[in-house]
């Protein structure tokens, strides 16, 4: 498994190096406004447009009904922990960024604008991000290094009037919650009773604890394990955390009810729950461990491109359910499934925040898409495209009914406008490749 996989990898790689010089880029903008003849540049341009910009300059608001606005985001970078690549800088981080852009656009209609920016300091990626906001509809903050990552999002959510969502954090512990809603279905245990252990004390299980919370687990009954161990105030890096790193110090004082120490294994005896977001595998943990957790154990192992352990050794030591971040083992969790709908919601609503109150609402969204949840089904895959319109009205009359939504509608009418917006933008995709007017690959269609 492990040599088909590398195989599969280097084409997949060779692919995307003779693809890239041949495209040239993933994305690019095209007028969307008729041109009939050199007198309609007088409409859109100058002189008609004055009247435009006198309209919005006597209510900035107007910017989300009168320009493209509306329907526009910004993904923002450093390029300091990009994919598995780490601090590669905000030129190379592009290509990652590119390819966000394209699944915002293709799976949520979303005109999304790569943005690797130069920047020295956490101070000064604030003050870019708030100087591009007149420009944006919402902020997605992508590939950036923690703690820093948790401070940008705080602050920024505080200081700016737009969505500001980093997801790594929010896109993967949404996608984590709905999974763990419907395995706790299937295996018919009860959200406030369960123990759960988070293996790994980086963005997205700081995040999702923080989210589990929202969602009501209990934090006592939750424990973090970082590379030094169980996260507990008797910690010999207390003091250093709540400096350099609060998230992770209020996790410390406030999960681990039972004060435990040690390592994995001390925190997973008598577990209902095993989510690891740590090095890739597939022997990051002996997955003996599972033998330690209560019957029907849920066992969440997300580490790319291999996972912390295989799922048949995790099912092997007795996880009744298993879940991966990969598209060849069943309950794939993907953030993708979350970031499109999520935006479209936000930027129907013309929403000025995200919170984990949203967050919470887009998860089980997501969860109950999946009618009857099974051992190897707890959610839904990117082909089932009809999700995205329903997250997307679910987000948004969430943001209606918190005080967050410049607009207001139903949440039928909210439906409607994704699924429009959605559908039609598949359908102009769809158009342009029929009729070559978005290049063929050079060397034709291929399957792996």
């Amino acid at each position: 498994m492990i040599m088909e996989d590398q195989e599969r990898t280097e084409k997949y790689n060779e692919d995307a190096l003779r693809y890239s010089e041949y495209f040239k880029g993933k994305i690019q903008t095209i007028s969307k406004v008729p041109v009939r003849s050199l007198d309609d540049f007088s409409i859109w341009y100058t002189p008609g447009v004055a009247a435009v910009s006198k309209k919005i300059a006597s209510d900035p608001d107007l910017s989300f009904e009168l320009t493209g606005r509306w329907n526009s985001i910004a993904i923002l970078t450093d390029g300091t922990r990009v994919l598995g690549l780490g601090n590669i800088g905000p030129e190379a981080a592009m290509p990652v960024m590119e390819g966000k852009a394209l699944i915002f656009n293709y799976l949520g209609g979303v005109n999304a604008i790569p943005v690797p920016i130069r920047v020295k300091s956490r101070e000064e990626f604030v003050s870019v991000a708030k100087a591009l906001e007149p420009s944006f509809g919402g902020i997605n903050l992508e590939d950036i290094e923690s703690p820093k990552c948790f401070f940008l999002l705080e602050t920024l959510q505080k200081e700016m009037n737009i969505p500001v969502w980093h997801d790594d954090q929010l896109g993967t512990a949404s996608i984590t919650l709905a999974g763990v809603i419907n395995a706790l279905r299937v295996v018919g245990k009860k959200i406030d009773q369960v123990k759960v252990v988070f293996n790994g004390a980086g963005a997205a299980n700081i995040a999702a604890a923080f989210l589990f919370k929202a969602a009501g687990f209990k934090m006592k009954n939750m424990i973090l394990v970082d590379s030094k161990g169980i996260l507990q105030p008797e910690r010999e890096d207390i003091d250093s955390l709540m400096i350099n790193n609060p998230w992770k110090y209020q996790l410390a004082i406030e999960t681990n009810g039972e004060r435990i120490k040690g390592d994995l294994s001390n925190a997973v005896e008598g577990a209902d729950l095993l989510i690891s977001a740590a090095k890739s595998g597939p022997d990051t943990i002996d997955s003996k461990v599972v033998k330690k957790m209560n019957k029907d154990a849920v066992v969440f192992v997300l580490a790319n491109p291999i996972p912390e352990m295989w799922p048949e050794e995790a099912k092997e030591n007795g996880a009744r359910i298993v879940a991966t971040g990969r598209s060849d083992f069943s309950n794939q969790i993907n953030n993708s499934l979350v970031f499109p709908g999520v935006f479209r919601g936000v930027l129907d609503a013309r929403a000025k925040g995200v919170n984990f109150d949203v967050m919470v609402a887009a998860s089980y969204e997501i969860a109950n898409f999946v009618e009857e949840p099974s051992e190897e089904k707890i959610v839904p895959t990117m082909e089932e495209w009809e999700l995205y319109p329903r997250l997307a009205s679910a987000v948004a009359s969430k943001t209606v009914e918190l005080g967050l939504a410049r607009k207001n509608d139903s949440k039928e009418g909210f439906y409607r406008r994704a699924r429009e917006i959605i559908e039609g933008n598949r359908n102009i995709y769809s158009k342009l490749m029929d009729l070559g007017l978005i290049k063929r690959m050079p060397n034709g269609e291929h399957k792996y």
